[in-house]
């Protein structure tokens, strides 16, 4: 599981591969980034938004400013694995994310049944302002994916996310990380993320390649996914 940050602010950049792109840019970073020591892992997150899905709506409008709510874990929880409440806002392409570690038990209460959790600190002030200024936030979707992530110079870190599922029911990690798949065969999602600037080398790595950042929400996505489904249902 990576190491817990609860406060930080930094630029995302996202990016999505072709099986060719992965693998040429995988020979350039060589012995430039390492994989961080938790290896491959698995990504679980459910996202919250009001019934009539006021906050994702709003994202995909590309506006200055956004923010969204989701509770992650790392792998298929129990009761009592560690999970995380995320309240993560963009503004001006800069994001800021709060976030808090709980068990799993305790943080499904809390967002889904109005427990407030028994520690009390700034983050989960401001998590219980966001949750009293939307209201009815309710569960939404679950995504997960197949991550590595790599370590670079600075603070330097990259994910590739790959097999991204979603479901639009049986809401509750516990259940699972099945789903249908989000991507195209053979396609991998990067971000790239970093308090400064790119690196030079890795810049230029990606302008050789061809490689270029593009606007991408993985709930965004699954949301446009079950639009769609709705409709041919």
């Amino acid at each position: 599981m990576p190491k817990f940050t609860g406060v930080f602010r930094r630029v995302e950049l996202k990016y999505l591969l072709s099986a060719e792109e992965r693998e040429a840019l995988r020979e350039i970073v060589r012995g430039r980034v390492r994989p961080d020591e938790y290896g491959r892992t698995t990504v679980c997150s459910l996202y919250f938004d009001t019934p009539d899905r006021r906050l994702i709506r709003t994202s995909l409008e590309g506006p200055v400013y956004k923010e969204k709510l989701r509770l992650r874990t790392y792998g298929v929880p129990g009761p009592e694995s560690p999970a995380f409440v995320e309240l993560k806002k963009k503004f001006q392409g800069v994001v800021y994310k709060r976030r808090v570690a709980l068990p799993y038990r305790e943080a499904w209460a809390w967002l889904c049944g109005g427990q407030t959790p028994q520690q009390e600190t700034q983050i989960t002030r401001e998590i219980e302002w966001f949750l009293d200024f939307y209201g009815e936030l309710e569960p939404a979707d679950v995504l997960c994916a197949d991550r590595i992530a790599y370590d670079g110079e600075g603070d330097l870190r990259i994910t590739l996310d790959e097999n991204i599922r979603w479901r639009g029911a049986d809401l509750d990690l516990l259940s699972g990380d099945g789903g249908a798949p989000l991507l195209s065969p053979g396609e991998t999602l990067m971000e790239v993320k970093a308090s400064g600037g790119m690196p030079f080398w890795f810049s230029r790595a990606l302008s050789a390649l061809e490689i270029r950042p593009i606007p991408f929400s993985k709930y965004g996505r699954a949301y446009l996914a079950s639009q769609t489904q709705n409709r041919k249902g």
